[in-house]
Formats: structure tokens, C-alpha cells, sequence
């Protein structure tokens, strides 16, 4: 079991910045590859980038160049840098985490799910 809890969430202004870590406990951080995804209100989860475990990063359409994912595997930490949030930014910001080194855009192959914390921007 892999426990994960999420934080860095907040209330920001459009155009500002946040950013979000990811604790991970319990069995090992590694080999898993590490995802954020995002939920708004009457939406469906979408996802919002990866990375595997050996660091390689994909990123959403709608995130890329704005966003940076990354990780700290002596600290089982993966981290979400956002910058120039917009109002479509707003959400509740999940992390998860495959039992797999390779990452995946797609939220059924994650095994673990930290509780989500929530990102509001305001215009």
C-alpha cells in the first residue's frame, strides 16, 4: 500500500502561482510513476501530467509550458508548479501513483490516490 497526501493547494489570483507537493508513504515510492489530475465541479477527472520514474514528463495541451511536474524520490515527493493560473484552472488537484516506472495519461491504470486539495483561481 502506497499512501498519498496532497497539499499547496489554495485561493490565487489569475495570472499567480502555486504550487503542489505530494507526500507519498507506506510500501516504496519506487518504481511507481507519479500523476496529477484534476476535477472540476460537474466534470469528469482530466489529467494533467506524469512522470515516470525515471523522470520523463508529459503534460496535458491545456497545462503545457505553464505547469512543471516533478519528483523528489529520496524525499517521496512528487511536486506540481503552476504558473500563470487561469479561472480554468480551478479545481480539486489529485495526486496518484502507479505501481508501473512508466507514466500514463489515463486515471484507471493509477493504483493510489492521495485525498485532493483544492485550487481556486479568481479573476
Amino acid at each position: 500500500q502506497v499512501q498519498l497526501a496532497e497539499s499547496g493547494g489554495g485561493l490565487v489570483q489569475a495570472g499567480g502561482s502555486l504550487r503542489l507537493s505530494c507526500a507519498a508513504s507506506g510500501h516504496t515510492f519506487r518504481p511507481h510513476s507519479m500523476g496529477w489530475f484534476r476535477q472540476a465541479p460537474g466534470k469528469e477527472r482530466d489529467f494533467v501530467a506524469h512522470i515516470s520514474f525515471n523522470g520523463r514528463t508529459y503534460y496535458a495541451d491545456s497545462v503545457k509550458d505553464r505547469f512543471t511536474i516533478s519528483r523528489d524520490n529520496a524525499k517521496n515527493t512528487v511536486y506540481l508548479q503552476m504558473n500563470s493560473l487561469n479561472t480554468d484552472d480551478t479545481a480539486v488537484y489529485y495526486c496518484a501513483a502507479r505501481a508501473d516506472p512508466r507514466g500514463s495519461s489515463d486515471y484507471v491504470v493509477y493504483d493510489y490516490w492521495g485525498q485532493g486539495t483544492q485550487v481556486t483561481v479568481s479573476s
